[in-house]
C-alpha cells in the first residue's frame, strides 16, 4: 500500500495559498472554510504563535461559525464540516462515528501535527503523552525486575511487566500467587523463575495474564528442579485476544514433584503461542495438563517436549486443541526417551474445523514403560494431519492406539511390534465417518447446539435472509467488539505515519516478536494483499479516508450504518420490524471492518450484490426493544471456500445459498442513502 498522501478540497489549496500570503489580515474565523490540511496546518500556527488570543477571541468564532456549535476547532466540527462537503445530503452525521475520533485537544493535535509533519519518527521521543492523548493503543515498555524468595507466601496481584524469581530454593512451606497482569491491554511480560530447587514445597499460581487484549507473555521456568511437594498452575492467557505465548520449562528435572497445570491459553483467538518443556527429565514425577489451546480461534501452537527423558513418571495429558477453529498445531514430542512410568494422551483436535496439525513423535526409544493415546484427529471438519513416529525404537514397553481419525493424512515410522491399533479411521474410505461428517453438516434449527455442530460457528453467526421477518425467534452472536478501544489520529497526524510495519513498529517503539508487532505485520500485509477478483479496497486510518473511498465507490448521496448496541448478544432475541434499504433491492455496500493498530484503522471493501436490512431486536420475554439492528445479505457466495463456517452452519455450500450476518459493534456498511 502507498504512502498516504494528504489530500484537500476542491479549491482548498487554492484557499490556503491565498491565506499564507496574507496571514497578518486574515480574520481567524475564515479558518472554518478551509480544508481539513489547511485547517490543521492553521490550527498549528494559532495554537503556538497565539494561543492566548484565541481563546480571547474564541466565542466570538463560535458565533460566526454556528450559533449551535460549541467549538468549530474541535475534530468533530472539522469532520462535520468535510462530511457536508464530500457527502451531498441531509440526513444525521453518525453518532457511532463521530465517537471514534481523537480525544486530542486542539493545542495537542497541533503540536504532534507539526511534528509528524516535520518527521513523523520523532513521535515516538513523546510516545507516552501522544497515546494517552490520542487514545492509542500502546505497548508499555518493561518495568524493572523484581525478585522475592518468600517463605510462606500469598501473593494477591502482579501487575508489573518483568519479574526474574519468585520462591527460588525454598524450604517447605506453601506459597500461592492469585493474579499476575490479568485484563489488561497490552501487556509484555516476562516470568523467569518460580518455585526453582525448592524442597518439598507446596505452590499454586491461580491466574496469568487472563482477559488481556494484545497479549505478550513470556515465562521461563516454573517448578525447575523442584523435590517433593506439588504445584498446581490453574489459568494462563485465558480467554486472551492475539496472544504471542512463550512457556519454556514446567517442572523439568524435578524429582518426586506432584505436578499439575489446568489449563494454557484456553479460548484465545487469533495468535500463537509455544510450550518448550513439560516435565522434561523428571524422576518419578506425577504430571496431569488438562487442557491446551482448546476452543481457541486461528491459533498457532506448539508443544516441544512432554515428559522427555523421565524416569517412572506418570505423566497426562488431557486435551490439546480440542474445539478449535482452523487451528495449526506442531506437537513434536511425547515421552521419547522415557524409562517405566506410564503416560497417557486423551484427546487431539477432538471436533476442530479444518486446520493444519503435525505430531511429530510419541513415546519413541522408551523402555519399560506404558503408553496409551485415546484418540487423535476426530474432528469436525478434518484438516490435514501428520502423525510422523509412534513408540519408534522402543523396547518392551506396552502401547495403544486407540482411535486415529483424520483426512488426508500420513502415519509414519511406527513401532511394528509392541502396539495395538485399535481403530485406524479415513474419512474418505470409512463409510461411518462420512456419515459422521454429513451429520454434523446439517443446519442448526434452534439457538441451542445441536449435536454434532461445531462450537465455533456460533448460533446465529449467519442465518438466511428468510429468517430476517417480524416474529422470528432466533439466536444472536456475541457482537462485541473484542479489540480494546481506541481512536482515529487526525488526518495531518495519521497521513503522515508510513504505513509499513516497520516504521509504525520504530514509532510506536514494538518489541519484535511480541503480539502487537506480529499484529501490526498481518494488518499491512492483509492491506497490501492485491484485492479479490471483483473486490474494491482500501485501509484507511482517519475518518476522512473512509468517506473518501465510500464515496468513490458509491457517490456522494450516502449513509453508513452498524447495530446500535450489543443487548441480544449471546442469546435469544426476537425479530420486531424489518425495512429492506432501498426497497429491499439488490444493492452495493462498503464494508469496513476493524484492523488491530495502535491508532485506529480500517480495512474497508465493496460488497456487490447484497440486500441490507435494519431491523428491530426485542427482548424475547418482554417484547420491548432493546437494539436496533443492521444486517447484510450476501447473496453470491459462489466465490466461498467451501469449509466457510456459514456452510458448517446452514448447508449446502458456495453459491447455492444466500449468507446473512449482523453488523457487529466497531464495524460499519456504506450504503448508497435510503431516501423515504
Amino acid at each position: 500500500m502507498e504512502k498516504k498522501k494528504s489530500r484537500s478540497g476542491d479549491r482548498g489549496d487554492e484557499r490556503f495559498a491565498t491565506w499564507k500570503g496574507k496571514e497578518k489580515s486574515l480574520p481567524i474565523y475564515s479558518l472554518i472554510c478551509l480544508n481539513a490540511d489547511a485547517e490543521a496546518t492553521a490550527l498549528a500556527i494559532m495554537a503556538m504563535a497565539i494561543p492566548r488570543l484565541f481563546f480571547l477571541l474564541f466565542p466570538l468564532v463560535v458565533a460566526v461559525a454556528s450559533p449551535a456549535s460549541q467549538n468549530p476547532f474541535t475534530e468533530k466540527a472539522a469532520l462535520i464540516r468535510y462530511w457536508n462537503r464530500k457527502v451531498h445530503n441531509n440526513l444525521p452525521h453518525p453518532a457511532f462515528l463521530v465517537s471514534k475520533l481523537t480525544p486530542l485537544s486542539m493545542v495537542d493535535a497541533a503540536a504532534f501535527s507539526t511534528i509528524a509533519a516535520g518527521d513523523p519518527s520523532k513521535l515516538s521521543s513523546r510516545l507516552t503523552s501522544f497515546c494517552s492523548a490520542a487514545g492509542l493503543l500502546c505497548q508499555a515498555d518493561l518495568a524493572p525486575s523484581l525478585a522475592t524468595n518468600p517463605r510462606d507466601s500469598d501473593f494477591a496481584g502482579y501487575q508489573n511487566s518483568n519479574f526474574t524469581n519468585y520462591g527460588a530454593g525454598v524450604n517447605r512451606g506453601p506459597s500461592s500467587f492469585k493474579n499476575y497482569s490479568d485484563d489488561l491491554n497490552v501487556p509484555v511480560d516476562t516470568f523467569r523463575r518460580y518455585g526453582r530447587d525448592s524442597v518439598f514445597h507446596n505452590s499454586s499460581f491461580s491466574s496469568y495474564d487472563r482477559d488481556g487484549n494484545v497479549v505478550t507473555a513470556n515465562f521461563t521456568s516454573y517448578g525447575t528442579g523442584s523435590v517433593g511437594g506439588n504445584d498446581g498452575f490453574s489459568t494462563y492467557e485465558q480467554n486472551s485476544n492475539v496472544p504471542n505465548l512463550r512457556f519454556t520449562n514446567y517442572a523439568a528435572d524435578a524429582n518426586g514433584h506432584d505436578a499439575g497445570f489446568s489449563q494454557y491459553s484456553v479460548s484465545a483467538n487469533a495468535g500463537d503461542q509455544s510450550f518448550s518443556g513439560y516435565g522434561k527429565g523428571g524422576n518419578g514425577e506425577t504430571s496431569d495438563f488438562r487442557s491446551y489451546a482448546n476452543d481457541t480461534n486461528v491459533i498457532g501452537s506448539g508443544f516441544a517436549n512432554y515428559g522427555e527423558g523421565g524416569n517412572g513418571n506418570a505423566d497426562t495429558f488431557a486435551s490439546y486443541g480440542d474445539n478449535g477453529n482452523v487451528p495449526e498445531n506442531n506437537f513434536r514430542s511425547y515421552s521419547s526417551g522415557t524409562t517405566g512410568g506410564h503416560d497417557k494422551f486423551t484427546s487431539y483436535r477432538d471436533q476442530s474445523n479444518v486446520g493444519d496439525d503435525s505430531f511429530s513423535s510419541y513415546a519413541k526409544g522408551g523402555n519399560l514403560g506404558n503408553a496409551d493415546f485415546t484418540n487423535y484427529g476426530k474432528s469436525f471438519n478434518p484438516g490435514s494431519d501428520t502423525f510422523k513416529g509412534y513408540g519408534q525404537g522402543s523396547f518392551n514397553d506396552e502401547i495403544t492406539f486407540k482411535a486415529y481419525f483424520a483426512d488426508n493424512t500420513t502415519f509414519k515410522s511406527y513401532a511394528k511390534t509392541g502396539i495395538e491399533f485399535k481403530e485406524y479411521h479415513n474419512a474418505s474410505s470409512d463409510t461411518a465417518a462420512v456419515a459422521r461428517k454429513a451429520d454434523n453438516r446439517r443446519p442448526a434449527t434452534s439457538a441451542t447446539n445441536q449435536p454434532g455442530i461445531n462450537r465455533w460457528v456460533e448460533p446465529g453467526k449467519f442465518f438466511r435472509e428468510g429468517s430476517l421477518k417480524k416474529g422470528a425467534l432466533m439466536p444472536m452472536p456475541d457482537i462485541r467488539d473484542r479489540t480494546a478501544p481506541r481512536s482515529f489520529l487526525p488526518r495531518s497526524i495519521a497521513g503522515k505515519i508510513p504505513f509499513s510495519s516497520s516504521a509504525i513498529s520504530k514509532i510506536f517503539r514494538l518489541l519484535p516478536g511480541t503480539a502487537m508487532s506480529t499484529a501490526v505485520e498481518s494488518t499491512v500485509a492483509e492491506c497490501e494483499r492485491p484485492p479479490s477478483s471483483g473486490e474494491t479496497k482500501r485501509c484507511v486510518t482517519s475518518a476522512e479516508d473512509m468517506i473518501d473511498f465510500a464515496v468513490s465507490v458509491l457517490g456522494n448521496d450516502i449513509a453508513v450504518r452498524s447495530t446500535a448496541n450489543t443487548k441480544g448478544s449471546k442469546g435469544n432475541i426476537l425479530i420486531g420490524e424489518v425495512s429492506g434499504l432501498n426497497g429491499g433491492k439488490v444493492t452495493r455496500s462498503v464494508s469496513c471492518h476493524q484492523s488491530l493498530m495502535p491508532f485506529l484503522a480500517y480495512y474497508c471493501h465493496s460488497v456487490p450484490r447484497v440486500r441490507v436490512y435494519q431491523a428491530e431486536i426485542l427482548a424475547v420475554d418482554s417484547k420491548e426493544k432493546i437494539n436496533d439492528g443492521v444486517a447484510i445479505c450476501h447473496l453470491d457466495t459462489s466465490d466461498w471456500s467451501p469449509t466457510h463456517g456459514a456452510f458448517l452452519a446452514l448447508g449446502p455450500g458456495p453459491g447455492k445459498i444466500e449468507v446473512c450476518h449482523w453488523i457487529f459493534e466497531g464495524d460499519m456498511t456504506w450504503t448508497v442513502a435510503d431516501h423515504l
